[in-house]
């Protein structure tokens, strides 16, 4: 696949950041390749070249992680509170069920901003470089996630409260709509040839880190405060403590350097002046793939958490923090799948363990009505597990799968705007189809589930047999 392949330079930069000596580069293809992809430890300052490489490496994988933590983190806290406080909070005077959909709207809303956000920060990111605007990034989603800590309700200044609070939605989704896709190219655009999945796991790795983070803390706030407490200012705490995460992500970003391929692009003049025409017009085959690729893993993760979360403290009639306890060790199984699915991506391929995922998809979709709707917390948490480590499997592949569809020229803006799409589709109207959905059967709402995986089948088969990845 074009853009995909590296050159001898880029292997050694991978593993040694620093120059190849002379002798090392005029050595001709097929001959002593692997050799500058090690140090020799035995000549002076092996050792010191060796821990330097480990220790970047280490950095390279921490930023990777970091910022989809956090984004998941900022996702997954609002995303909770949208289900438990925000409808009474922000939109009172409509009925129950009114005040919910409005509070999934607004949810929704940042998956509208997130395509915006690819354009802006994809362009950015193929013309300027990864690191300064996956700092920027970063800024932006933290910023507004913060700000949300401090809004005033509905029954303090009106309408301006629900209007201020779809503003912060904005700045969340299109600080998102860069974020993702620019760590996943510093993971894989860093990564040796033969781990390119492994090493993009790490993105995707973020978003049961930000999940436990979220659910964590709002399940130590349940069980500190009563219910008057909680919906007063309690619910305030974890978009005021994101501060901590954006600030450690920022610390660790400001000390990368640019990746490999960047670099590469940038020197042999092959960054398009607009790279968002370039996708487009030269790569749209590869866009609706990627795309549709990642609708399942949007649609899983928005339906076993969000919807999950509402429908079983208000519907099911489970306790908030029961529930949050059962999704807690739930999402355990989110990570397993998430690693299993791209070590094995790199020994089989990519598109095969998504498949998988998909394919499972379908299945976790059949068995909601039955299992979710059961009257068992033992049996809603088998769903869930279920649910969640099938999405590892088409969630965690994409992170190497998607950078290997474009060329390092329009990389960022293709994975960004292949995932914020996917996005949309997948995620921002699954709660609120769900929701929908869910009073005439819960079958219904596994109907869409198992539509959302047979949509993501179809990206791999958009590109057929002409991708190995």
């Amino acid at each position: 696949m074009a853009g995909t392949s590296q050159t001898e330079g880029e292997e050694w930069r991978t593993y040694v950041p620093c120059p190849p000596p002379p002798s090392l580069r005029a050595t001709p293809p097929g001959r002593g390749d692997r050799k500058p992809q090690s140090v020799d430890r035995n000549r002076p300052g092996g050792d010191a070249v060796r821990m330097t490489t480990l220790a970047s490496n280490r950095r390279i994988l921490a930023a990777s992680l970091v910022g989809t933590a956090v984004e998941f983190y900022d996702f997954y806290i609002y995303a909770t509170a949208a289900a438990l406080v925000f409808g009474p909070l922000f939109f009172s005077g409509q009925s129950d069920s009114a005040q919910l959909l409005l509070s999934y709207a607004t949810f929704g809303l940042a998956f509208v901003a997130r395509p915006v956000g690819a354009i802006v920060f994809g362009h950015f990111g193929d013309r300027v470089g990864r690191k300064s605007t996956l700092v920027a990034s970063l800024l932006l989603m933290g910023g507004s996630t913060v700000g949300i800590a401090f809004l005033p309700t509905y029954a303090q200044v009106g309408w301006i409260a629900p209007a201020l609070l779809c503003l912060m939605r904005l700045g969340q989704g299109l600080g998102l709509g860069g974020e993702w896709g620019g760590a996943a190219l510093l993971a894989v655009e860093n990564a040796p040839p033969h781990r390119k999945n492994t090493w993009g796991m790490f993105p995707p790795l973020g978003a049961p880190v930000g999940f436990l983070a979220a659910n964590g803390l709002f399940l130590i706030i349940g069980l500190v405060l009563d219910e008057a407490q909680f919906i007063a200012w309690g619910w305030r705490i974890p978009f005021l403590l994101s501060a901590i995460l954006v600030g450690l992500g920022l610390w660790v970003r400001l000390k990368l350097t640019e990746t490999p391929a960047f670099l590469e692009a940038e020197a042999t003049e092959a960054l398009p002046k607009v790279p968002i025409a370039t996708l487009l017009t030269k790569h749209l085959r590869a866009a609706l793939a990627g795309t549709f690729g990642v609708i399942a893993c949007f649609a899983l993760f928005y339906l076993a958490t969000a919807f999950a979360l509402g429908y079983g403290t208000k519907t099911l009639g489970y306790s908030r923090e029961a529930f949050l306890a059962v999704e807690l060790v739930a999402i355990w199984f989110l990570a397993g799948g998430v690693i299993v699915a791209s070590v094995l991506a790199d020994r089989h391929s990519a598109a095969r363990m998504l498949a998988i995922g998909f394919a499972g998809c379908i299945g976790v979709g059949a068995l909601m009505g039955p299992m979710l709707g059961s009257g068992s917390l033992f049996t809603v948490w088998l769903w869930l597990s279920g649910a969640l480590f099938v999405m590892g499997f088409a969630y965690g592949p994409l992170g190497g799968w998607l950078p290997s569809l474009f060329p390092a020229g329009v990389r960022y803006t293709g994975v960004s705007m292949t995932f914020n799409l996917g996005g949309v589709l997948g995620g921002a109207l699954a709660p609120i189809v769900a929701e929908a959905l869910a009073p005439r059967g819960l079958w219904l709402v596994g109907g869409y589930l198992m539509a959302a995986g047979v949509l993501s089948l179809g990206g791999l088969l958009i590109l057929g047999r002409t991708t190995d990845h």
